[in-house]
């Protein structure tokens, strides 16, 4: 009777329109129930019928009223859908499609779904992975949420869904390009090569490298000076910046490495056969001749060219490295030549380490985590691999051939791809210096930690304190890392400018530096410059293929650490976020992160305080734990869904009596 009574409805809008209404973003619980974040510090309760009407990350326009004495949200106006491509699953119910999406506030979702033209929703089973489209949205005006299949990912039970599910989450390749049948060089008529072939460089690489990007030659003079010789791969020979080749290497940005496979952003005829410098055959280099002092100086001398050249031996790191630490290899005896050559870059590489030490910015040692595979992609194993002396020896030929790629670009067009940092963010000096110099009895200041070198001190003053705490502390006040067209300094590592072209089979951003280098050669204008958007793009690639590395590594850890908690493995974590809810270590043994949540760390809210501002972790109001700590845990969940580890401190704190209690045990 009352149902369609139009006075009633008129009065129920006239209502609604006088409540207050708040915009803010949907946060969904695995509960049913969710919130109306609408900024850091103001929430409000949405209850699980209200919730049916919008998705976790949805931005919303939201009612508040008061119901049980509890000022609760009911989403009204659809602002921004929170997803619309998505990765899911399939459910089948009573046979018919649905799909639950693969994220972990959206997981108990089972949303109703059909195929697009061209997939067979027969040839679709439980757990089949998909990627899907929310086509209808209730807040839309629509009956309930709705979804498009528009591709069939992979097999439920397939072992190698951890990276074509994650490649396709982040809209990336899960193949090389198509190459083509006959490469041709298409060098510039006036750019004359030189024959370098009797030189003899060497490649350094890992065992089961391919795509073999650079080569090196050092000679030591009488001086003690070091005359350095690098030859970079160039597939700018083939490639001009109007194919359609270019427009593939563009699109990729960069080769993708995940673990245990990589996606090359070339070609692998190209990146791996015709480009690499392999040993004994003829390749097409750009090459950098300089000389460096005794003391590590960078000289002016030096010089960009085009060259044939043709390694004389395919070196391995650890081989190298047991030989220049050990004084023999049991798998490599150099000859008499080569054994020179590789003493005069490992002593360069030393003047270089020791000169950037004293003048500009070292990252401490960190080991790099491996998986390990088997053919059917199991994991074997994960290695921790430290950088030793043949990997520092070619880092430090790399960072000087860069900085003299920004040297020379800087000079000749003031223009170029050049990798920036600027330092700390303005807004956050106060807070640098209130850490580390709240007495004022250090060198540091407002004025000088904004430069480079007050920059580059600082960070040195930093590396040399007992604890990593102050370091982990101020790192959180620095800019990110940048890519762009203008020659700036890169504070983080100490250095005036600096200029990738080094990997070119691998960064898109290099091909166009070897473009603008071999312009340079030519005294002519570049048949390609770094325009203002590409730093913006490589930088983009960069970030997507940063989450699907550690995408897939999340899912590989969950897979192989599953039994631990059974087992009550004890791992070192050293602890690198702390928030509000708890923190987050790094297992030194295998690299896997690791979420302690305060509650597993005293049980007791009054008791403990996790402050992420100060980076500390206190028990009855006294420091227990610090951002670079390392402490003993165990797991205690491994979430095979969510792939996210749980883990608490074997350190237990002793429950506090109370006054009473004392008392009471003391009559």
């Amino acid at each position: 009777m009352f149902q369609d009574n139009p006075l009633l409805a008129q009065l129920k809008q006239q209502i609604q329109e006088t409540l207050p209404k708040k915009e803010g973003t949907i946060k969904a619980t695995e509960k049913g129930f969710g919130f109306l974040e609408v900024d850091s510090k103001t929430s409000f309760f949405i209850p699980p019928p209200y919730m049916k009407k919008c998705m976790h990350g949805d931005k919303v326009k939201a009612i508040i009223r008061t119901e049980k004495e509890r000022e609760v949200a009911e989403p009204e106006e659809l602002i921004e859908q929170g997803i619309s491509r998505f990765i899911g699953r399939v459910k089948l119910f009573k046979g018919k499609l649905n799909v639950a999406p693969d994220h972990p506030q959206l997981k108990k979702l089972a949303l109703k779904a059909k195929t697009r033209k061209g997939i067979k929703s027969d040839d679709l089973k439980e757990g089949d992975w998909v990627v899907a489209h929310l086509t209808r949205h209730p807040l839309k005006g629509d009956n309930g949420f709705f979804v498009e299949i528009s591709e069939k990912i992979t097999d439920a039970d397939d072992k190698i869904a951890p990276w074509w599910v994650t490649l396709a989450q982040n809209d990336l390749p899960n193949s090389e390009p198509a190459g083509i049948d006959n490469w041709q060089i298409k060098d510039d008529a006036d750019l004359q090569r030189v024959d370098m072939t009797h030189v003899p460089f060497v490649t350094i690489d890992g065992a089961s490298t391919k795509d073999m990007d650079d080569a090196l030659y050092a000679k030591k003079t009488e001086s003690g000076d070091f005359e350095l010789t690098i030859a970079i791969a160039d597939p700018t020979a083939y490639i001009t910046p109007d194919s359609e080749m270019d427009k593939v290497a563009r699109e990729r940005g960069f080769t993708i490495y995940l673990p245990g496979r990589n996606i090359p952003m070339l070609p692998r005829d190209l990146a791996d056969e015709l480009c690499s410098l392999m040993q004994d055959e003829i390749r097409p280099a750009l090459c950098c001749t300089v000389t460096i002092s005794k003391d590590g100086v960078i000289a002016d001398d030096i010089q960009f060219f085009a060259a044939n050249i043709k390694s004389h031996a395919r070196l391995v790191y650890d081989q190298v490295s047991d030989w220049l630490e050990n004084g023999q290899s049991p798998e490599w005896q150099p000859s008499e030549q080569i054994a020179t050559i590789v003493r005069d870059l490992y002593e360069f590489s030393l003047a270089r380490a020791d000169w950037r030490e004293k003048n500009a910015v070292v990252f401490p040692d960190r080991p790099d985590y491996r998986f390990e595979l088997s053919e059917d992609n199991d994991v074997v194993a994960i290695h921790a691999d430290m950088r030793r002396s043949a990997n520092r020896l070619v880092e430090e030929a790399m960072i000087t051939a860069n900085i003299c790629a920004g040297r020379t670009l800087k000079e000749t067009f003031n223009s170029g791809v050049f990798n920036t940092h600027a330092g700390f963010k303005p807004e956050k000096i106060a807070d640098v210096l209130s850490f580390v110099n709240p007495d004022g009895e250090l060198p540091f200041s407002a004025e000088s930690v904004v430069t480079l070198e007050g920059f580059a001190e600082l960070r040195r003053w930093l590396g040399q304190q007992e604890t990593s705490y102050l370091d982990n502390r101020i790192r959180k006040f620095q800019s990110y890392s940048e890519m762009g067209n203008q020659p700036l300094p890169h504070y983080a590592m100490g250095l005036d400018i600096y200029a990738t072209w080094t990997s070119p089979i691998r960064k898109y951003g290099d091909m166009i530096n070897h473009r603008m280098l071999k312009a340079h050669i030519l005294g002519k204008a570049p048949e390609q410059t770094a325009d203002e958007t590409v730093g913006e793009e490589l930088a983009l690639h960069r970030k997507h293929h940063k989450i699907a590395e550690r995408n897939v590594g999340d899912w590989l850890y969950a897979r192989t650490l599953a039994e631990e908690p059974n087992k009550q493995t004890k791992f070192n974590g050293e602890i690198f976020d702390i928030n509000r809810a708890g923190m987050r270590v790094r297992l030194l043994e295998n690299g896997a992160a690791a979420f302690i949540p305060g509650s597993l760390i005293l049980a007791n809210k009054e008791r403990l305080e996790c402050n992420g501002d100060a980076g500390t972790v206190s028990v009855d109001k006294e420091v227990t734990y610090r951002l670079g700590d390392v402490l003993e845990v165990v797991l205690t969940e491994v979430n095979q869904e969510n792939r996210s580890l749980v883990a608490k401190p074997t350190q237990e704190f002793a429950e506090v009596k109370s006054v009473e209690d004392s008392a009471s045990e003391a009559q």
